[in-house]
């Protein structure tokens, strides 16, 4: 049995991630969403922290290692202890992955733990619209 998350009264607790060709539409969803996600802590991978610390720098971003160095699996484990409360991971379907063992991994951590994920910015919009739920479970 999966255990629950023991944190109360902290931040939702977000990992945010994008592949190359989708780090601009997800720095463009954050941007729409940033009041919504002003009061979350963000983990994102390297490169994609980066951009979204550009776009939204009053937002309390954690960079982690980029995904292929490590952070898909810093990640991962964050979900696995439960840290993480939900994982946005916008995915590029066209381009080929040297790294998708590491993508795939990460999702199945996200389905095994039970924690809402979202490849896309309709299923992030979803999540969005639910941070105080979310928010409420954690407490």
């Amino acid at each position: 049995m999966i255990e629950e998350s023991s944190r109360h009264n902290q931040p939702v607790v977000l990992g945010l991630v994008a592949h190359d060709d989708k780090k601009a539409a997800l720095s463009d969803w954050v941007t729409l969403h940033r009041e919504a996600l002003a009061d979350s802590q963000i983990f994102a991978t390297g490169t994609t922290g980066s951009v979204l610390e550009k776009a939204c720098p009053e937002l309390n971003i954690k960079r982690l290692k980029s995904g292929p160095l490590g952070g898909d699996q810093q990640l991962g484990a964050m979900i696995c202890e439960g840290r993480l409360d939900a994982l946005i991971f916008f995915i590029d379907p066209l381009s080929p992955l040297p790294h998708d063992v590491d993508v795939k991994a990460l999702m199945r951590l996200a389905t095994l733990y039970d924690i809402p994920h979202a490849s896309n910015a309709a299923t992030a919009n979803l999540i969005a619209a639910s941070l105080d739920t979310l928010k409420d479970s954690t407490g």
